[in-house]
């Protein structure tokens, strides 16, 4: 999962930008990219592997000069956790184009074998991104002869959704023009459009999330549509074209459950409110499946299940405590590379307050169980802090199938629920005893009555997948290719930082 972000301003926008990281940091810690363009010093860049914060100084920031701008945090599902694959990225035909991308092409070797076959493009990286990239410049280059149109964009974006499948939200930057924006026919990813008043004209913004409209004090006008392209002029004028073909809004129901921020819209659903009602949801089973239940005191695995276990105590009628403190300095376990890693981290990044647990039938309410490595951890934490007994309850359903669309959960055999019956989960974590939300009640919870969507991509839960071309072949590939194992041996041996190049 990643963030991206694109400004067309009447001010400069590096300090915009660098702001729009910071509040969607959550969605990538593996690395982080700016750049910008201006009239006076054309294109200007910073990218680099590690946190906003670490890849841009004060020397970084005040050469990034110019009115418009797009930017990107990253972690690694295609391609590696090297810098030479840092967005956005860029090539110098037919204008010069900047790429932001998030998600995951299904079709990406396809893709890549065409552009350097039949389409005679270079691509330096195995990123998907890169490829995204290459497409729309070839077709922006077919289309157009001299100065491109609105029409002309628009007619390549619809090209690039007939070329690539999969799932993705892209920022792009085409060098003294504009900025565009487009979302999958799916609308799998998120992309949120904003706007606020400047000098007499409109400021614009796109955003993986609108938690960092808010920051900015843009308004939030709506979601990009699935397959639209909007396309802002460096003078601030929105041009705006629905795709013309076959769309089915299916956004990634994993953004409620954990990516996205409690505060974000996305969908014109709210995550805050989705999890308060998977809380509700979830107390629903609990008291379904564990009607004599012996709970004492519900406790939240801090941050992203707090909302849904405020619920869960509320309407079980017991005591909701915080038991674990959380070092605010340590990233977010699912999304470190490597099991490894992720298992080490755990006690680094939580400390338990013994009080709360000592003596005590607790309940611990996590978001969702995807590797297992976390829970067992806590649980194992939760004991040795002097609990009787530790009941698990998880807001979303067993995470049993691997995510093709931009979360990392490409191996089957690294999902604890994959194959496994809840029983076999239960003992591998070291609960005394595990409750899942159900599907349909997590469905419920996320939409609401007024919602226009009447369905999601649930693939990581039900094994459906709604681009229609993942096979068994796709998927072992990708298990072979992004597993941790073969992640962990791409990784260079020291981590040098990128070079600062004024493109």
């Amino acid at each position: 999962m990643c963030g991206v972000v694109g400004i067309v301003s009447a001010k400069p926008v590096n300090q915009a930008l660098y702001n729009a990281l910071t509040v969607m940091q959550h969605r990538g810690q593996d690395a982080a990219g700016i750049v910008t363009w201006s009239d006076e010093g054309g294109l200007e860049q910073r990218k680099c592997n590690g946190l906003v914060r670490d890849v841009f100084r004060h020397r970084h920031m005040i050469r990034l000069k110019g009115n418009v701008g797009i930017a990107h945090v990253r972690y690694p599902t295609a391609g590696g956790s090297k810098s030479s694959e840092a967005q956005p990225f860029y090539v110098n035909s037919p204008y010069g184009i900047c790429l932001a991308h998030n998600g995951n092409l299904t079709n990406h070797d396809e893709l890549a074998d065409l552009l350097i076959r039949q389409d005679r493009r270079h691509l330096n990286t195995s990123s998907d991104s890169e490829v995204l990239l290459n497409v729309l410049a070839h077709e922006l280059q077919i289309r157009v002869n001299g100065r491109p149109t609105a029409d002309n964009i628009f007619d390549a974006v619809e090209a690039v959704h007939k070329r690539c499948t999969g799932g993705y939200a892209v920022v792009a930057m085409i060098i003294g023009f504009g900025v565009i924006a487009f979302r999958d026919p799916n609308g799998i990813r998120p992309l949120v459009l904003g706007e606020r008043d400047a000098d007499g004209r409109k400021d614009y913004m796109v955003a993986s999330e609108s938690v960092a409209l808010d920051v900015l004090q843009f308004s939030r006008l709506r979601d990009v549509h699935p397959g639209e392209c909007v396309f802002i002029e460096n003078d601030g004028v929105l041009h705006c074209r629905p795709f013309n073909g076959e769309t089915r809004h299916t956004p990634c129901i994993f953004e409620y459950v954990y990516f996205a921020r409690p505060d974000s819209i996305l969908d014109d659903l709210s995550v805050y409110k989705a999890r308060l009602r998977m809380g509700e949801q979830l107390a629903g089973k609990i008291v379904r499946d564990f009607p004599e239940h012996d709970i004492d005191v519900v406790i939240p695995i801090p941050d992203t299940s707090r909302t849904s276990a405020l619920q869960v105590a509320y309407h079980l009628g017991v005591k909701y405590r915080e038991g674990f403190i959380k070092n605010r300095y340590i990233g977010r376990t699912f999304i470190m590379p490597g099991q490894a890693e992720r298992a080490r981290s755990v006690r680094r990044k939580l400390n338990a307050i013994d009080l709360e647990f000592r003596n005590k039938n607790v309940l611990l309410v996590d978001d969702s169980i995807v590797r297992g490595t976390t829970s067992r951890q806590i649980i194992k934490l939760a004991r040795e802090a002097g609990a009787k007994k530790v009941y698990f309850a998880s807001a979303a359903p067993p995470v049993r199938y691997p995510n093709v669309y931009g979360i990392d959960m490409p191996a089957a055999c690294e999902l604890i629920a994959n194959g496994r019956s809840v029983d076999e989960i239960e003992k591998l974590i070291g609960a005394d005893r595990l409750i899942y939300q159900d599907l349909h009640g997590l469905i419920r919870s996320v939409r609401h009555d007024n919602s226009a969507i009447s369905e999601f991509d649930t693939s990581c839960f039900s094994g459906e997948y709604v681009t229609g071309d993942v096979t068994e072949e796709y998927l072992h590939e990708l298990e072979t290719r992004r597993n941790d194992a073969a992640k962990q041996s791409r990784q260079p041996r020291k981590k040098q930082e990128s070079k600062v190049v004024a493109l």
